[in-house]
């Protein structure tokens, strides 16, 4: 093809970058227009290739008009050599050659996919009659076991296998490398330094749902495949079941996990080896798994005889098969069959385990074998990331304060994907149906924006809640904080307390019956600590307490909190809204370790709590990673006070200044 401008012209003596000339307004969208039309022709990057190889990738990113059309010369005529810039009353000129140009190579390509698509299609025709005839020729030959019936299921099948949809969002959004898990850091250090070592570990994964435990593990082993001296080789497997859905025969007639042995009357052995009387093994998850990593989800609900069977498989390292029709002797008994019998399987493979149970339900058989690996929960931070990151594999844009919204309304990284995928489905139904045909297949799904009242229509549709009310109450007496665990979550316990003087009766000391016992002998504590401290008689009080919304407890971490709240209800002082406390109180006033210090420390953060109150048993326990809150370890009831009271209430407690 004719070049667009000799290489010969002279080229502009002046050596001084042009500076952008104002033009026509119609010279850049014409230029505009070829660039888009060079864009669709050979795609953006292979475009921006292009660019590159004839060094016009500058003249390409220019806002000079006479460049712009320069590059254009240099990318159609696919010429590396320095072109003259046109002067910018050429530049009409050169554009209508150029589109010419691409006119007749767009001309050229449509005809070139019509002619393909008309091939293929007439090809796939001819197999198809060629494979109907070499079948019905075959069948006719061989007699065989065909019929109408089962060629008509056949290509039932073999048409399903031809149209599929979509990827499916699970495998977009699914992380694939270390820098994308969000929010699990130490979780995902820890599995790799116990993955990434000559010896690894099998292990065990605690956490709350929808948090990425599964993800982490996938990811994990193929970021060691690519360690040097990793123990794990490129093709190691990675074999992924839920426990709960794991079913096995204590007979053996099936066992997807371990593997079985089909006999030849009953379990229905392959024909040929039916007729001879010799049972056929299948293997199980466990040989699959083989110098790779089983990954059993939720394996607290395993059966617990099948765990113990999967404990002496981690033992041996091999699956062993046993059948009252193999005989030892029989000659015809396939090799591969006999060796399976005599030897067993091959199974040496790292178990790792997910769980959302707490770990002393677990078996102890189990724990001893594994290292354990905790899992925090996703803070709303976290949310926003995972949202801000699913937008951008998604590939649209979504309004400032979608990516709040969600982490207002769930704390799990699946269910914000989840939600993010309704809003987004939302915002392209929305569009109509001219806008999708006017775009064609191009379709530039950028143009796509998420906005809030998208997000809100998806809540509204799962009928989804705020998952944590913050804390935006003002100082009270008789109300404060406590902290509680359920199931790897950190929740926030509203307990407030009131006291009516009762002069010359005799009071009595309410509570919820739904709190527990625990928490009532709590109560009893607290009103010896009380009256220790403040030299009062309790028994001339009406002592009424309440945990709102009829919270239970299970434990005596809730034991300071009420005390606090007594105590306040009783001198009339305010304590500290933005204050959360647990611990234990004992009858001399001595703040004692409780459970789940790092949960309930998220759990007061969500909440909006500034500072928490814990015994110094736990300090600790305390991550470090925790920020923007502020932990005070205590020893006392007195310590405690002197934090939860404003400067200047510590009335009638001298030991609490």
């Amino acid at each position: 093809m004719n070049k667009l401008l000799n290489p010969q012209d002279p080229t502009p003596t002046d050596p001084q970058p042009l500076e952008p000339q104002p033009a026509e307004p119609h010279l850049k969208m014409e230029i505009d227009a070829l660039y888009t039309i060079l864009s669709n022709l050979y795609g953006p990057d292979r475009l921006v290739l292009k660019a590159s190889k004839v060094e016009a990738l500058g003249y390409l990113r220019s806002q000079n008009i006479q460049e712009r059309a320069a590059g254009l010369q240099k990318i159609v005529n696919d010429d590396p050599t320095e072109v003259a810039l046109p002067l910018l009353e050429h530049v009409p000129e050169l554009i209508h050659k150029i589109e010419e140009i691409l006119a007749e190579r767009v001309a050229r390509k449509n005809i070139e996919d019509r002619l393909n698509q008309a091939i293929a299609e007439k090809m796939q025709k001819r197999q198809d009659q060629y494979y109907l005839d070499m079948r019905s020729q075959l069948l006719k030959e061989s007699a065989g076991p065909e019929s109408a019936q089962t060629l008509k299921k056949l290509a039932r099948l073999e048409k399903m296998e031809q149209h599929k949809l979509l990827s499916p969002a699970v495998q977009v959004l699914r992380p694939h490398t270390p820098e994308e898990i969000i929010g699990q850091d130490t979780g995902m250090r820890a599995l790799l330094a116990r993955l990434a070592t000559p010896f690894p570990q099998h292990i065990l994964l605690y956490g709350p749902p929808g948090i990425g435990k599964t993800s982490v593990a996938r990811v994990a082993l193929e970021t060691v495949k690519k360690m040097s001296n990793s123990p794990f080789q490129q093709d190691a497997p990675f074999i992924e079941v839920d426990g709960t859905t794991l079913r096995w025969d204590p007979r053996d007639v099936s066992n997807p996990l371990l593997g079985s042995v089909h006999d030849p009357i009953y379990q229905g052995a392959k024909r040929d080896l039916a007729e001879t009387g010799i049972p056929e093994p299948k293997l199980g998850l466990v040989s699959d798994a083989h110098t790779g990593i089983l990954f059993i989800d939720e394996i607290g609900e395993m059966d617990m005889i099948l765990l113990n069977k999967l404990l002496k498989v981690l033992e041996d390292k091999r699956v062993y098969f046993e059948s009252s029709y193999y005989e030892p002797h029989d000659t015809n008994i396939p090799l591969y069959i006999k060796k399976i019998f005599d030897e067993g399987v091959p199974a040496d493979f790292i178990l790792i385990g997910a769980t959302t149970r707490e770990p002393h339900e677990l078996p102890l058989a189990l724990r001893s074998r594994c290292a354990e690996v905790f899992f925090v929960p996703l803070e709303p931070s976290h949310i926003e990331k995972i949202v801000r990151q699913a937008a951008q594999k998604l590939d649209v844009h979504i309004e400032e304060g979608v990516a709040e919204l969600v982490a207002d309304y769930v704390m799990e990284g699946r269910k914000a994907n989840n939600v993010l995928l309704d809003a987004y489905g939302l915002a392209r139904f929305e569009r109509s149906e001219e806008t999708l045909q006017e775009e064609g297949s191009h379709l530039n799904k950028n143009k796509i924006v998420v906005t809030v009242e998208h997000v809100r229509e998806a809540l509204r549709s799962a009928r989804l809640t705020p998952y944590i009310h913050k804390n935006q109450q003002e100082d009270q007496i008789g109300r404060i904080l406590g902290l509680g665990v359920a199931g790897f979550m950190g929740s926030v316990l509203e307990i407030e307390a009131q006291v009516y003087p009762l002069p010359g009766g005799i009071g009595q000391v309410r509570f919820n019956e739904t709190a527990g016992s625990m928490a009532r002998d709590a109560v009893f504590n607290a009103t010896s600590v009380i009256r220790r401290i403040t030299g009062q008689d309790m028994r001339v009080f009406d002592i009424h307490i309440n945990v709102v919304g009829g919270g239970r407890i299970d434990g005596p971490s809730a034991g300071l909190a009420t005390t606090m709240a007594i105590y306040s209800a009783l001198q009339n002082v305010p304590l500290r809204a933005d204050v959360a406390v647990t611990g234990e109180i004992s009858i001399q006033g001595r703040v004692k370790g409780v459970g789940g210090i790092p949960e309930k420390l998220f759990g007061a953060k969500q909440a909006g709590s500034r500072t928490v109150i814990i015994p110094r048993e736990n300090e600790p326990e305390v991550p470090v990673t925790l920020k923007g809150l502020e932990v005070v370890p205590v020893e006392t009831i007195e310590e405690a006070l002197a934090v939860a009271l404003r400067s200047g209430d510590n009335r009638g407690c001298s030991k609490c200044i």
